[in-house]
């Protein structure tokens, strides 16, 4: 079986500008508060919020804490949902970061982790939003909007440099 061709949608440099934009607006948002927690949904959402983490510290002074929220996205109903490090929530304005936003599906069910909690804000933020929902779900902060088909993947490469967003 052959190899689906991909096509990079953003290169390296335009997924830079992007963490970057998406960051400034954070600061934009939240420069009125002390503390943010970007809660990265674990493996590539971590990914993104690390970057945003680090770029957001390069733009302001504001308290930026970082945290990976776990859970079984092919079973979320019965996972066991897992933030590390725990921090403590309660009137916290809280980004919940993802790489990519599909069905709204890993979104939704990282939001009803913070459920629990008494947060004063609850965000989003997703490096590629591929307009097929299916769940009542958006992003706040997004680096592209990418119509695709049900049948293509998006693919974003941000662990090592050089970045990129690839459609397969």
């Amino acid at each position: 079986m052959a190899m689906a061709e991909s096509t990079e949608v953003l290169n390296h440099k335009q997924v830079s500008d992007r963490i970057a934009r998406i960051s400034w607006q954070i600061f934009e948002e939240f420069s009125d508060e002390s503390k943010i927690i970007l809660a990265g949904i674990a493996e590539r959402g971590y990914l993104l919020a690390e970057k945003i983490h680090a770029y957001l510290g390069t733009i302001s002074d504001l308290e930026v804490q970082i945290s990976k929220l776990t859970f079984d996205k092919d079973r979320p109903l019965s996972s066991d949902y897992l933030l590390e490090p725990t921090m403590e929530l309660n009137n916290a304005n809280v980004i919940l970061v993802d790489d990519v936003l599909k069905s709204g599906g890993t979104l939704i069910y990282g939001v009803r982790y913070f459920l629990d909690h008494p947060v004063k804000t609850m965000k989003t933020v997703v490096l590629v939003d591929r307009n097929h929902k299916r769940y009542p779900v958006k992003a706040d902060f997004k680096g592209l909007s990418l119509s695709t088909s049900m049948k293509e993947h998006v693919s974003v490469e941000i662990e090592h440099e050089p970045y990129s967003v690839l459609v397969s």
